[in-house]
């Protein structure tokens, strides 16, 4: 990995849409040797997937919630039955198991809070919660699926 590699995986978080010629162009180098990058890149792992990115407001999910989750089940048993209850519900985009006082952190899109009760109806059906809060976002003020590159040594 060299600080072309890392401008190519920048430029590529930007817009991963960008044609080759201008990918090159803004990496600076030609064409022929930044493909062979990026497809060693892309070899490797480092490029996981390319995306589009859609506007949720347009798509009628602009209202995010987290929901954050205690329990006093901690088996591994119960975190395959939680995490396949997960799966299959497209409103929950993220899934973590946390340290501290809360045990997992879920952050979903909905559009409405009746349509937050549903899923919160659904997610409740397949697996029991000893303890669930929901928190609403108001505004939102930083989202980014940039990975920060700059860990990276060269």
């Amino acid at each position: 990995m060299d600080a072309f590699d890392l401008r190519i995986l920048a430029r590529l978080q930007e817009d991963a849409s960008l044609p080759l010629a201008e990918l090159a162009e803004a990496v600076g180098l030609s064409p022929s040797p930044c493909w062979r990058r990026v497809q060693k890149l892309d070899e490797a792992g480092y490029i996981k997937r390319r995306v589009a990115l859609l506007d949720r407001d347009k798509l009628k999910a602009g209202v995010t919630v987290f929901i954050a989750v205690r329990t006093a089940r901690h088996s591994m048993e119960w975190l395959e039955r939680f995490h396949s209850a997960v799966q299959d519900l497209p409103e929950i985009v993220d899934f973590y198991r946390m340290s501290g006082e809360i045990d997992y952190l879920l952050k979903a899109y909905v559009s409405d809070i009746a349509a937050y009760d549903a899923l919160y109806k659904k997610l409740i059906s397949r697996i029991d919660l000893s303890d669930v809060t929901s928190m609403f976002a108001m505004e939102e003020l930083k989202s980014t699926t940039m990975i920060p590159l700059g860990f990276v040594e060269t």
